[in-house]
């Protein structure tokens, strides 16, 4: 089993386990109205202008707010929206999504940080070891990093007229909001409002993996290699939808309650002196 594999189901099973935490504090909202819930299905287009429309300043200011999300206040969630009309993207906001997640601070300490697992495990071993090694493999995540940025959040995006942020749905049932952030990896938003299949995030992918061969060692090239990168991108991005939709939640469940706890301790009056 590749390294790759290995950290793909170590993320799984942590990601698992947080949302077996999660799952029992979902509830499911009371029964909407036929016409209600037809008019909030996320499978159903939603009215909004035509990309390069003049945006409003609440709206500037709504999608600079979604641009500046952070897990945990660290890793970057840029590309996250909880609006499902949000107004497209020009391919100059494209452009500056993909810039700014790429090649953020904490974007390049993660991929140090991968590079350094790469290089304990010995992976691509034609790279060798000491600091020569890690640049080589640093170089190589960067370049993994990148690419895929530039064609799931730019390239295919403008091309296709393709919304590269994730909607998050934010209400229903777990089981629902599970399927929906699934289906998000190969369903996407249109420019014009639509939905269709995400080939941003397939034909990102391929052409990511593809791009690899240029800069990966002899042994670490060729169509398999190529498929099965391709194969481990499009899981990743279908762990980081789960990780969007659901990562509000669990940072309520999780840390809100420890601080309203300490806000509680912190609000009872001393005891009265003698």
């Amino acid at each position: 089993m590749t390294a790759c594999w290995k950290r793909f189901l170590f993320f799984s099973s942590v990601l698992t386990i947080l949302l077996t935490l999660l799952a029992p504090a979902q509830q499911t909202p009371p029964a909407a109205p036929q016409s209600q819930a037809q008019s909030a299905s996320p499978q159903e287009p939603q009215p909004q202008p035509e990309a390069g429309a003049s945006k409003t300043p609440n709206e500037k200011e709504i999608e600079k707010q979604e641009q500046s999300q952070r897990m945990l206040g660290v890793v970057p969630q840029f590309s996250v929206t909880s609006r499902q009309n949000a107004p497209p993207l020009t391919p100059g906001e494209k452009f500056r999504l993909f810039w700014k997640t790429a090649f953020d601070p904490a974007t390049i300490g993660i991929v140090g940080f991968q590079a350094a697992i790469s290089q304990a495990e010995d992976e691509f071993p034609e790279y060798g070891q000491g600091a020569a090694g890690y640049g080589k493999r640093y170089g190589a995540s960067l370049a993994d990093q990148v690419s895929s940025g530039f064609f799931t959040n730019f390239f295919y995006p403008v091309l296709l007229k393709e919304d590269p942020r994730y909607f998050r749905l934010g209400e229903g049932g777990f089981k629902i909001r599970l399927s929906y952030s699934i289906r998000q990896e190969v369903v996407c938003h249109t420019d014009h409002g639509g939905r269709s299949f995400s080939w941003e995030n397939v034909l990102g992918a391929l052409s990511s993996g593809g791009l690899s061969n240029a800069y990966y060692p002899a042994a670490d090239r060729g169509f398999g290699l190529t498929m099965s990168r391709t194969g481990i991108s499009l899981l990743y991005g279908s762990l980081g939808g789960i990780v969007d939709e659901f990562y509000p939640d669990v940072n309520r469940r999780l840390f809100h309650r420890h601080q309203k706890a300490a806000q509680t301790i912190t609000a009872q009056p001393s005891p009265a002196a003698p």
